[in-house]
């Protein structure tokens, strides 16, 4: 779907970003948009950021496998 944008200011903002990095409006309008997405994003605290993949990490099934030292020496061929 089009954007229709009817400011004056944001047209002249995006020509001057578009002049800029030698790319067209749609472009400097694209790259706006992802890097203020990107920043909001950082805003986030760590922790919330760091939860998806906390998530992820957490839905794999545990395994039986114990990891002690004879583990360790086995796979490094030390016995």
């Amino acid at each position: 779907m089009p954007l229709n944008i009817r400011s004056e200011t944001v047209n002249q903002l995006a020509e001057q970003l578009a002049a800029k990095k030698r790319i067209n409006k749609t472009e400097a309008v694209r790259l706006a948009l992802e890097n203020e997405l990107r920043r909001t994003d950082e805003t986030l605290p760590f922790r919330e950021r760091l939860r998806p993949l906390q998530e992820k990490i957490a839905s794999y099934r545990d395994s039986d496998v114990v990891l002690d030292k004879k583990f360790f020496d086995d796979l490094s061929g030390e016995y």
